[in-house]
């Protein structure tokens, strides 16, 4: 077999189908939010970005920045390996303890990314769970369901936010087996929120474990930033909650915390925590100082949905297909994977402005769309530029009837 033609061929059909995947070379300089330097082959120049993760630029807070410093200063760059083997920097344990003291558990594991949070920890509770069934929202993260596949435990996928398809599905399976149920309270594509609450009484009357994934609410919604289950008054109804730091805490690596049984065990048997490096100790000082920040700099919040709220108020106004979201993440459709990449290909090359088109299999094919986020750093102006720019390439691309 010629497998230099077999993967030159595999990449060209992916070109074909216009999800190839195109990064741009950004520099997001430190208090220069939202703008980033550009590198293209022929100049480098300023664009705006309008899909970070980074929601309320806490990557560029100076508290933030100079205990990061501070920490190389004195501990060095890494950890030295994983924590089974070279130990546990006390900057992880602070660390566990914060995130613990934010969502009301017992205790916090971290992990080197949210994604690893979820697949290890979900595998492990499953797999050790006998006769374990998980259900599993149907746009659920990569992770949790990689995280399902790999514990072997029987899996059961229900629509979207439909507890009637979920309540079904227990039904069947009994009140007696063990179960998890395994959803996401602000899903980052489509922007919606799950309903908590309601899968919480559904879980109580099935005797299921709930595991919730709050990766896209922590530090946004909620008092102290707790998410949304926190902001709902109900965190403690949820069993196991999953966070990151690499989102409105700005920095990387993930975690879940519960009760102290369940989450010695995730340590104790976890291959993707057992056998991964820990996170440098700046990386563990700064996500902590970035959390304990957002616990009490609710101003930074205000700020968010202020320019959250004029976003929407301005594309409800607009002629683009927006629909109504309740969360800080506001897709707009487009419905095709080649006309995706023009939009953002245009809006980057005419306009200065940076979006990344989401395409099949993030999304799944013909639901293609722009995922745009803003900041407190987004002025107003900024909003309406945006606004018009992507009404004018929605009309040069003659796109009002695509999506």
């Amino acid at each position: 077999m010629n497998y230099e033609a077999f993967f030159s061929n595999k990449l060209q059909s992916l070109k074909a189908e216009g999800r190839y995947r195109v990064f741009a070379d950004l520099e997001r300089l430190t208090g220069q939010a939202p703008y980033a330097l550009y590198h293209s082959e022929n100049q480098s120049r300023k664009v705006i970005v309008w899909c970070s993760n980074d929601y309320l630029n806490m990557s560029h807070h100076p508290d933030v920045i100079k205990a990061m410093t501070q920490t190389i200063d004195r501990l060095g760059a890494g950890s030295g390996g994983t924590r089974n083997i070279s130990g546990t920097c006390h900057s992880h344990v602070m660390l566990e303890r914060s995130v613990a003291d934010l969502h009301g558990k017992e205790s916090g594991l971290v992990f080197s990314s949210g994604y690893a949070a979820n697949e290890a920890s979900i595998c492990s509770i499953a797999e050790a769970i006998p006769g374990c069934v998980v259900f599993s929202d149907e746009k659920n993260h990569a992770s949790m369901i990689e995280g399902i596949r790999h514990s072997r435990a029987e899996r059961r996928v229900f629509r979207h936010n439909d507890l009637d398809d979920l309540k079904r599905q227990l039904i069947e399976v009994g009140a007696e087996r063990p179960k998890i149920i395994t959803f996401v309270s602000v899903y980052s594509m489509n922007g919606d929120i799950a309903p908590i609450a309601e899968i919480c009484d559904l879980a109580k009357q099935f005797n299921a474990l709930t595991y919730l994934d709050e990766v896209h609410a922590v530090g946004i919604y909620g008092p102290q930033g707790a998410g949304v289950a926190a902001h709902l008054g109900i965190q403690d109804r949820v069993d196991i909650i999953q966070g990151n730091f690499a989102k409105a805490y700005g920095v990387v690596g993930g975690y879940v915390t519960g009760s102290k049984a369940l989450v010695d065990y995730i340590r104790s048997s976890a291959s993707g925590f057992i056998f991964t490096t820990s996170l440098p100790p700046a990386i563990a000082v700064g996500a902590r100082v970035s959390l304990e920040t957002l616990k009490t700099e609710d101003h930074l919040r205000r700020e968010l949905w202020q320019r959250v709220n004029f976003l929407k108020n301005r594309l409800e106004k607009s002629s683009l297909p927006y629909t109504p979201v309740n969360s800080h993440i506001i897709p707009l459709p487009v419905g095709d994977a080649v006309l995706c990449r023009q939009v953002c290909d245009m809006l980057l090359n005419g306009y200065d402005i940076y979006i990344q088109p989401i395409n099949y299999p993030t999304v799944p094919r013909g639901q293609e769309r722009l995922r745009i986020t803003v900041t407190p750093a987004h002025t107003e102006e900024m909003i309406d530029d945006l606004v018009v720019s992507l009404e004018r390439v929605w009309d040069e691309l003659n796109l009002r009837n695509v999506a």
